[in-house]
C-alpha cells in the first residue's frame, strides 16, 4: 500500500487518525473497570494496513496515553489498542510479500485486542493498578464480551475505510 510513503505522510496520516480517535473518545462502552473503545480498533486497522506495525503501535500508545490523561480512557487503553495494532501491521507485511490483499490483515484485530490485549490486561495491567478484584467483581464474561464486541465493530469499520480508500486512489 503504502510502502514508499515519506515520513512526512506517515507523520501526517499517524496525527490526523489519533486526532479523531481522540475527538471520538467520549463515544465508548463503559464495562466493569474498562472502556470499551470502537474507534481505537478502527484506527489500529487503518494504519495497521496502510503504515505497518511500529508506526500502528507507536499511535495506538499515544491515543491510549493521551485518552488516560484527558479522563476518557485507562489504563486498559495500552492492552485493549497496542497489542492488535501490531498484529494488524504484521499480517499487512506478511500478506503484501505474499501478493495477497493487506486489507484482510484487519480481521487480526480482534486476535490482537479480545486475546492477546485481554490476557496482557487481566494478568499484568489489573493487577499492578489493584483493578483485578474489579474484573473479577464485574465478571470476566461480560468485559471480554464487550471486549470481543468493540473490537468486531471497530475491525469492520477499519476495513471498510480501508477499502473506499484503496477505491479512491488514496492508498
Amino acid at each position: 500500500m503504502a510502502v514508499e510513503w515519506s515520513t512526512e505522510r506517515k507523520v501526517a496520516l499517524l496525527v490526523t487518525m489519533s486526532g479523531l480517535t481522540i475527538a471520538l473518545s467520549p463515544i465508548h462502552i463503559p464495562i466493569g473497570p474498562t472502556k470499551a473503545f470502537p474507534w481505537q480498533h478502527m484506527t489500529n486497522v487503518i494504519l495497521g494496513v496502510t503504515l505497518g506495525p511500529l508506526w500502528a503501535g507507536a499511535a495506538a500508545l499515544l491515543i491510549g496515553l493521551v485518552r488516560m490523561m484527558l479522563g476518557l480512557g485507562t489504563i486498559f487503553s495500552i492492552p485493549g489498542g497496542v497489542p492488535g495494532a501490531i498484529l494488524v501491521g504484521l499480517g499487512a507485511v506478511v500478506l503484501r510479500r505474499a501478493g495477497r490483499s493487506p486489507e484482510y490483515a484487519a480481521f487480526l484485530e480482534p486476535v490482537g485486542t479480545a486475546v492477546i490485549g485481554f490476557l496482557l490486561a487481566l494478568y499484568i495491567f489489573a493487577p499492578l493498578v489493584g483493578k483485578y478484584e474489579a474484573w473479577l467483581a464485574a465478571g470476566l464474561l461480560p468485559i471480554w464480551l464487550v471486549w470481543a464486541a468493540s473490537t468486531g465493530v471497530g475491525t469492520l469499520a477499519g476495513f471498510g475505510a480501508l477499502r473506499l480508500l484503496r477505491r479512491s486512489g488514496l492508498i
